[in-house]
């Protein structure tokens, strides 16, 4: 599939990190999401039934990532990764989760994943 959702720089505000300081007050996470969706059904319906709501998707990730206590940002956006997959139906996810405040003579340092939903067994047996 080439059709895409992508969301750009989802800013949320998480307590992440290894250090002592970071598990002190929040820092503000920077996340790119690109969606893989075949956007065809809702392009002829007009209709957001037929479309991966990137409001809805926002929504989540961040609820999601504002509750969340990880050290590390690996886990973090693997953990993310797993959520959108699970809850919204997108076939594979690339995401780039970025973490300005780590170190300071950077601009951000990050990492980007791509991960794909796992196809029912009995689908794949048709």
């Amino acid at each position: 599939m080439t059709d895409q959702i992508i969301i750009r720089q989802l800013e949320i505000n998480a307590i992440i990190g290894i250090h002592e300081w970071e598990k002190q007050k929040t820092q503000t996470l920077f996340f790119d999401l690109d969606l893989s969706f075949d956007c065809r059904p809702a392009a002829i319906s007009d209709d957001i039934k037929d479309a991966l709501d990137y409001f809805e998707v926002c929504a989540r990730v961040t609820e999601f990532v504002q509750n969340s206590r990880y050290e590390l940002i690996e886990t973090l956006a693997e953990q993310v990764a797993a959520l959108v997959l699970k809850q919204f139906a997108c076939e594979k996810i690339k995401l780039t989760l970025y973490k300005p405040e780590a170190i300071k003579n950077t601009q951000t340092v990050g990492v980007n994943i791509i991960r794909r939903a796992k196809k029912n067994n009995d689908l794949a047996k048709k």
